[in-house]
């Protein structure tokens, strides 16, 4: 069954508000000068002690609570010593498991001052994922998501990752079904009532195409060129899709 009860979905809000809580504590942190294995101590030490599990660390051998990716690294990024410098751009996905259950989402920050168009390259993501979500209701389909997605995106010039895609989730962090950030109106599987799932858009600066690092994790541009990505868990509703997960907390902390 990929609908969850009124019950897992209270527990997945739970499992969601500790993430949004860590990202919360990750911005308070984030600064130039720091290197991002602290920042990912920092964030584990946070979900340890407010209950939780981190979700990431040890998933398929995954080393760190935190993917913390900079530039034109896309998703998956491993914490170590790299220091954050002022203008980069910084995705942080953060997973945790509370009551067996998993929360999963991901922000993107920009440390300090960057140049017009790599703003706009982070808000134009921002607002895809949400373009994304008013199609997250009944009776759409999953491509009506990902067209949503990517007619936004492409309209200002910007390249949607094709190698990656959002998710199902609950009490496992992959779930099915796979939500494409590309897509046809009213194609592929029909949404109903009670499905989670995970909106991710990660959408590149330049080309769409990606590569995978020798560490087997990291993927980044092909043209070394930057990339944004934003996460949210989503119910899907009768009238407009419900949001569990939050950018409160981020966004108070995050001058």
């Amino acid at each position: 069954m990929l609908q969850k009860s009124e019950e897992e979905i209270l527990l997945l809000k739970k499992s969601s508000l500790l993430v949004g809580k860590t990202l919360g504590e990750v911005a308070l942190h984030l600064k130039p000068g720091v290197s991002t294995k602290k920042i990912d101590d920092i964030a584990e030490q946070f979900i340890r002690d407010n209950g939780g599990i981190p979700g990431f660390k040890g998933y398929n051998g995954f080393p760190a609570t935190l993917c913390i990716s900079i530039n034109d690294e896309v998703v998956h990024g491993i914490p170590g010593s790299k220091i954050i410098k002022e203008g980069d751009v910084v995705s942080v996905d953060c997973g945790a498991i509370v009551n067996g259950y998993y929360g999963d989402y991901a922000y993107t920050f920009i440390v300090g001052e960057s140049d017009e168009k790599t703003k706009q390259l982070v808000s134009i993501t921002k607002e895809s994922l949400y373009k994304g979500i008013e199609q997250a209701v009944a009776g759409n389909t999953i491509g009506d998501i990902g067209y949503a997605i990517q007619l936004h995106v492409e309209r200002h010039g910007f390249s949607v990752v094709r190698d990656l895609v959002g998710h199902g989730i609950g009490k496992h962090l992959h779930e099915k079904p796979e939500v494409p950030n590309y897509g046809r109106k009213a194609m592929g599987m029909p949404l109903t009532e009670n499905i989670v799932i995970c909106i991710e858009p990660m959408i590149n600066l330049g080309t769409k195409n990606v590569k995978q690092d020798r560490d087997g994790w990291t993927i980044r541009t092909k043209d070394k060129k930057p990339s944004a990505h934003f996460e949210h868990m989503v119910v899907i509703r009768k009238e407009e899709a419900e949001v569990i997960s939050t950018y409160e907390f981020v966004e108070q902390n995050w001058k």
